[in-house]
């Protein structure tokens, strides 16, 4: 909204064409959401406590008892801040936008319900399985489909470190890139575990992408180091800054101890957003190095739960996802937590790497 206000009059007063930039939106918009979640913070904390929002902790997970009753849901307070960011600096005539919020906040509804049930019921189990995933699949399908029609937007898959290797997978695209927002969703969503494990991450890999975005929508940066170029994914920067912002709000309470949980609202969605991210600047195959601690947090339960049941119930790891772990060994909480945070940042400098290992 600010965008076309006030970019609409610089043609009368010169100093208001600054707000074409998109670097010059991509740092207001970052700063806005991060102050809109500090701001308010305190006062959605509060009416999560009225509201009796409380988090319910699964009876085996012993360690985090004391955490239980701990407000929860605090996802509201990322889309708050996040979404009247990008409103007030977005441009948003570009489909793009509408397409990420389209994601983040249908993610968002299937996490807010998920966390309802939760609290009604006041258990550890919210939406079925299946549901849920049911759900996923829908939203995901919905906003791909709609992507490939993008007349700017190709269905081709880039692989980094081989610059001639971009095959067309045509409208077997949509399965792939599903499987990637899905995959990308719930990996946030099994990080969730400790105070500002998954917030951390996020914000790290959702500024890594910022940097692919801003590279793939600029036709000679992307010529220059030979990246996909996608017209008009340049302003999705701007989105990337703002989500960055309102993840570093939220940190400023949900960091160790936490005095609020961003609950699957939030998980769900920062998930998603980051796997479509990735898919709207065909990175891809990008996503997994950048976000490498997702896919190892995954890849602890897939690995746990495929043990016990080819071994009639032994186990690989004391307690999966895999930071419960070495909680169970005997490392503190918080120590686990700036460790991954150094890991994360690791990966993504990895990740940026590729731009010129092509």
């Amino acid at each position: 909204m600010m965008y076309h206000l006030l970019y609409s009059i610089s043609d009368y007063i010169s100093v208001f064409n600054i707000f074409r930039y998109i670097t010059f939106r991509s740092i207001y918009a970052m700063l806005t959401s991060l102050l809109i979640a500090i701001y308010f913070g305190p006062r959605v904390i509060e009416f999560l406590k009225g509201l009796k929002v409380k988090q319910y902790i699964q009876e085996d997970v012993v360690i985090h008892q004391t955490k239980q009753g701990t407000p929860t849901m605090g996802g509201i307070l990322i889309a708050m801040a996040h979404l009247t960011s990008v409103f007030l600096w977005a441009d948003l005539t570009n489909p793009y936008i509408w397409l990420c919020i389209f994601v983040f906040v249908g993610f968002g509804l299937i996490g807010f319900i998920d966390d309802y049930l939760k609290v009604v019921r006041r258990h550890n189990m919210g939406l079925t399985k299946g549901f849920k995933f049911l759900a996923q699949v829908i939203i995901g399908i919905i906003a791909l489909t709609l992507l490939i029609k993008l007349p700017g937007y190709s269905s081709k898959l880039y692989f980094p470190f081989f610059k001639w290797i971009h095959p067309d997978l045509g409208w077997f695209y949509i399965v792939f890139a599903l499987f990637v927002v899905v995959g990308s969703s719930n990996g946030v969503n099994l990080t969730d575990g400790l105070d500002g494990l998954a917030i951390g991450p996020t914000v790290i890999v959702a500024g890594c992408l910022a940097v692919f975005l801003y590279v793939a929508g600029h036709v000679k940066i992307a010529h220059y180091l030979q990246v996909a170029y996608v017209p008009g994914v340049g302003e999705v920067t701007v989105f990337c800054a703002s989500l960055v912002g309102a993840g570093l709000g939220f940190l400023w309470f949900n960091a160790y101890p936490a005095q609020v949980f961003m609950g699957d609202v939030g998980s769900l969605s920062l998930g998603a957003t980051l796997g479509f991210l990735a898919i709207l600047c065909k990175q891809e195959l990008v996503l997994p190095i950048v976000g490498a601690l997702f896919v190892i947090e995954t890849l602890s339960v897939i690995i746990q739960v495929a043990y016990f049941r080819w071994t009639g119930g032994k186990r690989v790891f004391k307690m999966a996802p895999i930071h419960h772990h070495f909680e169970l060994q005997g490392i503190p909480e918080s120590k686990i937590i700036v460790r991954f945070w150094i890991l994360s940042i690791l990966f993504a400098m990895l990740a940026l790497s590729t731009l010129k290992l092509r």
